[in-house]
């Protein structure tokens, strides 16, 4: 490295080794610091290292100097993000189905640069889940990025959906599929973009793992009256594992114990009323399909379709199927 360019290049420098190699626990001396600018071909005086803390406080770096008798030295008190902030976040990254083991690596090395050396370590950890599955979908990361900007920019996407076949390859489902964007959703674990459809006009939702190939169009986006009609808060409560049925007004009677059951899964503005001491009906929109009627199945004989009556039926045709199968 040519001197001079050294010397315009020392000032940061000095600040990377105070993120990189500095905490409390870990000041770094005047000598360390000249010491390793002389390793990046720098020379470097005591006084100029002064100077170059002084000007990176003056710009409003916490940079705290160490005074004692080993000779002191100066380290980086604050950072962009704490390392109680930085575990969360690699906890979250860690544990994120939709996120592919390839990206999640990539990430959490990203975020222990973010951590300094002497921190970088306790960001690794372990966060376990049981049944995870973490998604196959490598280009995930980037059709979420396309989708943003498709919303922002209010223009269609294409894209190709696709599925798993035998082999446990995803492959494309059909032709390729023209849609206007208007919302992402997360929703037990996975994302899903709702979206009208150019063919028939209709809001659908599709899940972002599973859509290959997207590409934003040059032309704008179409639906905006079906979508503002849409609650989406509403619409993913009544929504069983984001499967489309018929929506329909059903009243649900519940052991008391239950309560906190019902208000995890339609949000805490559930019409719920007592029937007496031991139990409650919870009065709820849904949309009417077999992952409905799977999970009141999975809470057991103790949950109750009351009204309508036709959908009493249809969850009675539904168990009978079941078990003519056995």
């Amino acid at each position: 490295m040519a001197k001079s360019e050294g010397q315009k290049l020392k000032i940061l420098y000095i600040l990377q080794m105070l993120e990189e190699y500095t905490d409390e626990a870990h000041p770094m001396t005047t000598a360390e610091i000249i010491s390793r600018l002389d390793a990046e071909g720098i020379a470097c005086e005591r006084k100029t290292v002064y100077s170059d803390i002084a000007r990176l406080v003056d710009f409003g770096y916490d940079i705290i100097t160490v005074s004692n008798r080993s000779g002191g030295g100066y380290y980086l008190a604050s950072r962009e993000f704490e390392l109680a902030e930085l575990k969360l976040l690699v906890d979250v990254v860690q544990s994120s189905r939709f996120i592919t083991p390839k990206k999640s690596r990539e990430l959490i090395k990203k975020l222990e640069k973010m951590a300094g050396k002497h921190d970088a370590g306790k960001l690794q950890r372990q966060v376990y889940v049981v049944g995870r599955i973490k998604t196959e979908n490598e280009s995930i990361y980037y059709n979420v990025d396309n989708i943003h900007r498709a919303i922002q920019e209010d223009r269609q996407l294409a894209f190709t959906y696709l599925e798993w076949n035998l082999k446990k390859k995803l492959v494309p489902r059909g032709e390729g599929r023209i849609v206007s964007p208007w919302a992402l959703i997360w929703r037990e674990e996975n994302y899903y973009l709702a979206a009208v459809d150019a063919r028939d006009g209709v809001l659908k939702h599709y899940r972002v793992d599973k859509m290959g190939s997207v590409e934003v169009l040059k032309e704008k986006r179409e639906g905006l009256d079906k979508f503002a009609k849409l609650e989406l808060t509403d619409y993913t409560n009544q929504t069983f594992g984001m499967f489309s049925g018929a929506e329909e007004t059903v009243t649900l009677c519940f052991p008391n114990r239950l309560v906190g059951v019902v208000l995890d899964r339609f949000g805490r503005e559930a019409d719920i009323r007592p029937t007496g001491e031991e139990s409650f009906l919870a009065r709820v929109k849904v949309a009417v399909s077999g992952q409905f009627f799977g999970w009141l199945a999975g809470i057991g004989p103790e949950a109750e379709i009351t009204a309508p009556e036709r959908t009493k039926e249809q969850y009675k045709e539904w168990l009978a199927k079941i078990l003519e199968r056995y």
